[in-house]
């Protein structure tokens, strides 16, 4: 663990020099079948990135007997929706039987090495399990984030050809009892490849079993054991899919593999967040994002960690949520996003004062750039001027994080993530390809070397892995974010340069909302772009042409619904503004720099717009938004 400045300077240089014996060093630390000869074979040309590759394993035998030591230690602290509901705490003896048991489970359903399985489960312990029995197994995992509509469910499912469902009955969010079977049920009307569906009882929700295909976990455990012998995994055998959204339509399967990226979610886990056995950690995100995998999950448990799953909300049932199990725990490292942040701030200092935090070592902030008001009052109020402040920029490509400081070696400064971890490289480039080697200038950010949890393709489609990631600039990996970096060599995150929304901190697509939109029988056309929003950081905006328009008809209910049903109530439009027609150019693409201009409300200064159209529709649209303000 990076514990000095100078330490971290010395194994940056280390780590650049020669990559492959820096992660040669640190990988013998765990535990192997066949220790790896082979440990970076990479270009960014096919691209082909392959890491310890003729090494074998199994990520959870460096859970559980790598850290056997650890087994009375506890593994997960599960905190229910409901603080009046009773906790569960499970030791890493007694997570390892369950784990164990839930692979005796999908092995009796047929599951083999290599066979996808989706996960679609509210936080609940076995979300985790799940996850860890397939792992056990050699089966690939692809959690989907419950929240997700049937249709989104659905194309994940297809595009992976999915052989079980894991769900639960129902799940609690808030106040709400949410049927998520019945979206599974639903999603499977337009799915073949699943032979059987588990579902776990979260809810006792009243559902519809169908005979051959749906089968009840509780009752399957009965007769099964609780041991399961780990399989032997090559290194680049697949771990995990993950769907994100991308500047295109259909949502894009980040493939993880099982040496890499075991090796770089322990690495950035103990020093990002500096943990020292006896802490307790907790990561508020859900096991459905890439932040769930890396940092409640894998990241922890590979370090013997104890790691809170939170099911709730951050304002359930008051908006002290947060803080009332910082303190009922003794949170000593506590990971969340810019946008709960800025809702809990939107209620007032009264539910946060009063709070003393002293557990409270370490405090980060993932997702998305976080603004420098949000910044400082979480500093302030939470931290309480005394614990680092880690702002972490990665990616669900990435693995893991990249940019971040380490707490008590690199100072913090609001709104940058500081410098990169050993093992990172990254570069500033100007549209044209070039490097940027001044300082306080925007550039194009980009990686220029292979580390070990980068994502290695996009299932079943390695051609748009190519084209997203790695054809915009010859040679690097492009991370779609802009950046620039000041005196001191620290990088700003400045958000997406493509056409990707960060909805708090939940990367979606304005293609994949813009179809979604266009289902809707009253539509034409529609653009969506985003537009600062004061909690969620960037807000949907949709602008929509509508096909016989009638007064007093709710076009913007319908919208939101065909979205809902579509991708999920993720996507809803922030604002929905009817319009004659849209900025185009000659060859019929969308000028959306214009759109964008527009719901930020800045009304003046469009730029060159001799290539429109249809120049006239701008002051059209100005004049409408400005209208909808003023009522």
């Amino acid at each position: 663990m990076i514990k000095s400045l100078s330490q971290y300077k010395e194994d940056y240089r280390k780590s650049v020099e020669d990559p492959a014996e820096f992660w040669s060093e640190y990988s013998k630390s765990f535990f192997w079948r066949k220790e790896p000869g082979n440990i970076l074979s990479w270009n960014f040309e096919d691209p082909d990135v392959k890491w310890f590759f003729d090494g074998k394993l199994n990520i959870t035998e460096n859970i559980f007997e790598r850290n056997k030591k650890n087994e009375n230690d506890t593994a997960i602290i599960w905190e229910p929706n409901d603080p009046n509901e009773k906790n569960k705490e499970l030791s890493y003896s007694q997570l390892f039987k369950q784990v164990c048991s839930f692979a005796n489970v999908l092995k009796a359903l047929g599951v083999k090495k290599g066979d996808r399985v989706i996960i679609y489960l509210p936080m609940i312990p076995e979300a985790a399990i799940s996850m860890l029995a397939c792992a056990r197994i050699g089966a690939v995992h692809s959690v989907v984030f419950a929240g997700f509509s049937a249709k989104s469910l659905s194309d994940r499912i297809n595009d992976c050809k999915a052989k079980v469902v894991v769900t639960s009955d129902g799940n609690y969010r808030g106040n709400k009892t949410i049927p998520v079977k019945d979206v599974v049920d639903e999603a499977l009307k337009t799915s073949s490849s699943v032979k059987s569906v588990l579902t776990i009882k979260r809810t006792n929700s009243k559902i519809q079993m169908v005979e051959g295909r749906d089968y009840w976990y509780q009752d399957l455990i009965k007769s099964v054991k609780n041991y399961c012998a780990a399989e032997m995994m090559d290194s680049e055998d697949l771990l995990f899919i993950l769907y994100t959204s991308g500047s295109t339509g259909k949502p894009k399967g980040v493939v993880h593999t099982c040496g890499g990226y075991m090796i770089y979610s322990q690495y950035s886990f103990e020093n990002i967040f500096q943990y020292e056995r006896g802490d307790t950690y907790w990561c508020t995100a859900d096991v459905g994002w890439i932040t769930g995998h890396s940092y409640i999950v894998y990241g922890p448990l590979l370090s013997g960690a104890k790691t809170i799953m939170f099911e709730g909300v951050p304002n359930y049932p008051t908006p002290s949520r947060f803080w009332d199990v910082i303190d009922k725990y003794d949170v000593n490292q506590f990971y969340t996003a810019p946008t709960a942040i800025r809702a809990l701030q939107s209620y007032g200092d009264k539910y946060v004062d009063g709070y003393e935090f002293r557990s409270l070592k370490v405090i980060g902030s993932v997702g998305e750039p976080i603004n420098e008001e949000a910044w400082k009052w979480y500093y302030e109020k939470v931290g309480m001027r005394k614990c680092p402040l880690v702002d972490t920029w990665w990616q669900t490509e990435t693995g893991g994080i990249m940019i971040s400081p380490i707490p008590n070696v690199i100072d913090c400064k609001p709104t940058y993530a500081t410098l990169p971890l050993p093992g990172i490289q990254p570069i500033l480039l100007d549209n044209d390809g070039n490097e940027i080697k001044e300082n306080n200038r925007e550039g194009n950010l980009c990686i220029k070397f292979p580390w070990p949890s980068i994502l290695r393709t996009t299932y079943g489609d390695h051609k748009r892995c190519k084209e997203t990631y790695f054809s915009t600039f010859k040679g690097y990996y492009f991370t779609g974010d802009g950046a620039k970096r000041d005196d001191n060599g620290m990088y700003r995150i400045l958000g997406r340069v493509d056409d990707v929304i960060n909805v708090s901190g939940h990367r979606i697509g304005t293609a994949e909302v813009e179809d979604a939109i266009n289902q809707d029988v009253n539509v034409v056309e529609s653009a969506v772009v985003g537009y600062p929003h004061e909690i969620k950081g960037q807000g949907i905006f949709a602008f929509v042409i509508i096909n016989n328009l009638k007064s007093g008809y709710d076009y913007s209910s319908s919208i939101r619904l065909s979205v809902t049903k579509h991708i999920g109530p993720i996507a809803k439009p922030d604002n929905i503004l009817i319009v004659p027609g849209l900025p185009k150019t000659r060859s019929g693409k969308i000028m959306r720099r214009i759109l964008r201009k527009i719901s930020s409300k800045e009304f003046d200064n469009f730029g060159d717009t001799s290539t429109l159209l249809n120049p006239e529709i701008i002051d059209l649209i100005t004049s409408l938004y400005k209208d909808k303000i003023n009522k």
